[in-house]
């Protein structure tokens, strides 16, 4: 009986220290801006179970919670989602929590939130209208880096992203050409590239060839997404690079930007931006000027960029704004080189006389608005109104002295406009919380290309010459796409998360037009022209399916992998351009594939960031260049479908503070970063004797950044070393470019940058060393303009930047 009442007590002691071990999670929730409660705010822990909202003091509550780890989430109509970690240990927990509304970017609030700024992140599983959920996903900070941004450096700015492939057309960053994972870096041609979220390309479908890249100084973020983004931004195996400019100020009228740089021949660049707020109405814009002598003779440019962002705040829920886009350069360009003119001397040049022309006109309206924390829609419509021009020697020959008869001119006009809409809504299955996303998009593009006879001038001519038979190709390529898409992320568990989506496509592309052959006689003059009429339909819909995989096994941690189909269509200068070196394939056909994306990556951290990754890349019908002999044993390059290739391998990136690791309450910091990737590509199938096995075009077997970063709140210093081993340029893997150059081996090259930077009040100071070791290497062989043949990247160089702030 004593026993019975002693077991009883025991049994009842246990029990009520379980109840007693029960806690709350409690507080107040207000509005910053207007210091003032907020009620009506849904606030959720962990994955949505429990939740509540706040009552009209603002204040919440969640009862009988056990010891451990919870998330706590907050939605708020026109506030931003605020997320925190709390850990209940003895003790009941309470809160004070101040929101932003949402004027100011979540990502400028994280990274002020942090002890350390890399200048290197990831884009959240909802972001900007997007849903980013086990995708492999990398967003760039500039303003954190010490890079060269009055350049626009791609080999600095693009550094902590695994795997890219990056030529360097010029020393001034006037085009963009990134590839990755055995992808044509050509003007970023296999990236869906945008500003703001809409395209800048000359035409997104039928040229998506990128003349125009933002200023880097006017760069807020760069976000980049690997394959998967197919499903959200339309077809293509490179993925998404999305620039977002700067935001407009909200808590001044007026600021003003102001950097002058100047640098090693010749270079000048004048960037001045002005940003505030004023009412209900922001605005952001600058003006950049920008010119250099070049570092090759005859390579000299001139540059003039305008940008203004104008948005108007309706009322608390909705916004809408306009933003134009004005950019146009004129650029001497001084010709490849064989490889025996690259050994003698990489500087020199036998080309006076070649040109290139762009002229860049965007615009876009944007409309925003949300129903309520947790329903929001978005309007973009947007065009481009452009043409470029390009006029030069160019003969097979690159070592060919210019005889100074008639160039080669080809002149491009493009005049496309789209609309873009997208809806989005949390809502809850159960007690777990889900996120959908629809959008659909139109498209419409006209570009007309022309190629014939220049005039024999050594001046920036854009004009044929007056004679009929002088035009060799005339195309006007009209073109319409219609999408549809869908991705839901159904959070499985408080951990594990899936995320399928499928897009409809109905593309509808024309080429009407002619081709020609001109003859000449010993003097150069037209004996005779043909011409060939050609009117060309293509009409496909197709769909496109792909699913996403998340596991957090804790708050800093992610295990993430997806499968996405591909597809890209082949452009119109895949159909026809004339190249005395080249053959077109007429029965070239469309790019059919799918990716793949395994990896371990860190969430945000102040002191580590790291992400693993291995994918496969599966590309069938991939359009490339096979390099061949005619009957009158000339070189030449027939461009058509080579086969199927298959890339895969291993892109890891990870980077720590030393210091602060050791010291986390000190201001200083050392940065050590590396971004090794190491990939194997092979062509599996193909109808061309002498492919099957051989390496795919464009992927470097080992790419390699690493870098150290010193200093605190008020200087800075940066070391970077690249290197990248050996890549060929065409499907046969040809070592010797020949008298063209134009195929070959890109051998491996090494470069190291320096760059240091000191802020003190209102002024900043910049100074970079490019390419310190004056390494002689080339990352690019030409097939057309600005070549043909090897381009030479710069030698060292040094410039100087100074910013005032008022």
């Amino acid at each position: 009986m004593i026993r019975s009442k002693v077991f009883n007590t025991i049994i009842l002691f246990f029990v009520s220290f379980g109840l007693w071990a029960q806690f709350t999670i409690s507080g107040k929730i207000y509005s910053k801006k207007l210091n003032a409660p907020l009620s009506g705010c849904q606030v959720y822990l962990n994955q949505g179970n429990p939740r509540t909202s706040t009552n009209t003091p603002g204040e919440f509550q969640f009862k009988n919670l056990s010891k451990g780890k919870y998330v706590l989430h907050t939605f708020a109509t026109n506030y931003q989602s605020f997320q925190q970690e709390i850990t209940i240990q003895n003790k009941n927990v309470y809160l004070e929590i101040y929101l932003d509304s949402l004027n100011v970017t979540l990502n400028e609030v994280v990274v002020s939130q942090k002890q350390t700024d890399f200048g290197f992140t990831r884009m959240r599983s909802v972001e900007s209208m997007g849903i980013y959920e086990g995708k492999k996903t990398e967003v760039i900070l500039p303003e954190q880096l010490v890079a060269n941004l009055a350049t626009n450096n791609a080999r600095q700015v693009f550094s902590r992203v695994a795997g890219l492939n990056i030529w360097e057309n010029d020393g001034a960053g006037l085009q963009l050409s990134i590839g990755g994972r055995g992808l044509d870096p050509n003007r970023t041609s296999n990236f869906n590239v945008r500003q703001n979220g809409y395209d800048i390309s000359a035409d997104a479908l039928g040229y998506p060839e990128s003349y125009y890249t933002p200023p880097i100084e006017a760069v807020g973020k760069i976000q980049v997404v690997r394959g998967a983004a197919s499903l959200q931004y339309g077809t293509q195996f490179g993925g998404l690079i999305n620039f977002v400019m700067k935001k407009p100020l909200m808590d001044k009228k007026l600021e003003l930007l102001i950097r002058q740089s100047g640098g090693s021949f010749g270079f000048y660049n004048a960037f001045t931006s002005a940003s505030g707020t004023k009412n209900k109405l922001s605005y952001y814009t600058f003006f950049q000027y920008k010119r250099a002598d070049g570092w090759r003779a005859n390579s000299d440019f001139e540059s003039y960029n305008f940008y203004a962002d104008v948005d108007y705040r309706l009322s608390d829920k909705t916004s809408i704004g306009i933003d134009i886009t004005h950019m146009d350069y004129l650029a001497h360009q001084p010709g490849g080189l064989t490889d025996a003119m690259f050994a003698q001397n990489p500087r020199q040049t036998n080309r006076e006389r070649n040109w290139f022309q762009v002229n860049w006109n965007l615009w876009a309206l944007h409309f925003d608005h949300k129903f309520d924390a947790l329903n929001e829609v978005n309007l973009r419509v947007f065009g481009l109104s452009a043409y470029r021009n390009s006029v030069g020697f160019r003969p097979n020959r690159v070592a060919s002295v210019d005889d100074n008869s008639e160039r080669d001119l080809i002149t491009g006009d493009f005049s496309n406009w789209g609309a873009e809409a997208r809806y989005l809504k949390r809502f809850f299955m159960g007690e777990k919380l889900s996120v959908f996303l629809a959008g659909t998009r139109y498209y419409h593009g006209f570009n007309h290309s022309i190629q014939g006879l220049g005039s024999k001038d050594k001046s920036a001519n854009f004009e044929f010459i007056n004679n009929q038979n002088a035009i060799a190709n005339d195309y006007r390529f009209p073109n319409n796409n219609a999408s549809f898409f869908i991705e839901n992320i159904f959070y499985l568990s408080e951990k594990f998360s899936v995320t399928p989506g499928i897009r409809a496509e109905y593309i509808h592309t024309r080429a009407d037009g002619f081709y020609g052959n001109i003859q000449f006689d010993l003097a150069g003059n037209i004996i005779s022209a043909t011409r060939t009429n050609e009117s060309r339909t293509n009409e496909r819909s197709f769909v496109l399916g792909g699913i996403g995989l998340s596991y957090k096994p804790s708050t800093h941690l992610e295990w993430y992998g997806n499968v996405s189909q591909n597809y890209r269509s082949i452009t119109f200068s895949d159909m026809r351009i004339a190249n005395p070196s080249q053959v077109i394939d007429p029965e070239m056909k469309d790019e059919k594939g799918f990716s793949v994306d395994m990896g371990l990556r860190t969430n945000e951290t102040s002191l580590y960031n790291f992400d693993v990754s291995a994918f496969y890349l599966n590309y069938n019908n991939r359009i490339g260049e096979v390099q061949f002999y005619d009957s009158n044993n000339r070189v030449l390059r027939r461009r058509g479908n080579i086969g199927q290739a298959v890339i895969m391998g291993i892109e890891s990136y990870g980077e720590v503070d030393l210091w602060r690791s050791l010291a986390p309450d000190n201001e200083f910091s050392a940065v050590v970063f590396g971004n090794v990737a190491w990939i194997q590509s092979e062509y599996k199938a193909s109808q061309i004797p002498g492919i099957v096995g051989k390496q795919v075009e464009f992927v470097p077997q080992w790419n390699t950044k690493a870098g150290l970063r010193v200093g605190n709140k008020h200087w800075k210093a940066s070391f970077q070393y690249t290197n990248l081993s050996d890549q060929f340029t065409e499907a046969t893997n040809a070592r010797e470019g020949g008298v063209s150059a134009v195929v070959g081996l890109i051998p491996a090259y090494q470069v190291m940058d320096l760059g240091i930077s000191y802020q003190f009040s209102r002024y900043k100071v910049e100074a970079n060393i490019n390419n310190l070791a004056n390494n002689m290497y080339f990352t690019r062989r030409a097939t057309g303009y600005p070549g043909p043949g090897i381009l030479p990247s710069d030698g060292r160089s040094f410039y100087l930047t100074l910013q005032a702030k008022f």
